[in-house]
């Protein structure tokens, strides 16, 4: 056999290795549903297999977090269309509000706790509060965003 042949089976072998740690509690996402067009797979499919990986495997990675919990991360949004504007996000693999199960319900319920005790301690009265349907979103991943001016 020759060098090239057993490094490339080494490190063919070491990145279903990896994948397997990185990818373990993702939600499957076909390749079917991923959409690949003539500009190839689509973003927003992509961007949220990743998040999934980083939110739940290495949220250290994430820049200006505010809270954090064993089951919610919140941070401020990269760019920001308010004063205040933070993303609050499970992590849990949870691709939209649609397909939450009851196994779901403990990652929400600490969402929204996450939610309420930013709320009071920032101070905020005027609000918006949303998350956007699968086909809205940038990121294929439930996240929910808390803009204020105040």
């Amino acid at each position: 056999m020759s060098m090239i042949f057993i490094w490339t089976l080494l490190v063919f072998v070491a990145g279903l290795g990896v994948g397997r740690i990185l990818f373990t509690d993702t939600r499957p996402r076909r390749l079917a549903s991923l959409h690949l067009s003539a500009r190839g797979w689509d973003a927003n499919q992509i961007a949220g297999l990743f998040a999934s990986v980083i939110v739940r495997k290495a949220p250290r990675l994430i820049p200006n977090v505010i809270l954090e919990t064993d089951k919610t991360l919140v941070f401020e949004h990269p760019r920001p269309r308010f004063k205040t504007h933070y993303m609050f996000v499970p992590k849990k693999d949870i691709k939209n509000i649609g397909e939450l199960g009851s196994e779901d319900m403990s990652y929400i319920c600490d969402l929204f706790t996450a939610l309420a005790t930013i709320i009071q301690s920032r101070q905020l009265s005027d609000y918006r509060l949303w998350s956007n349907g699968p086909d809205k979103q940038d990121v294929a991943y439930l996240h929910f965003h808390l803009g204020a001016d105040d």
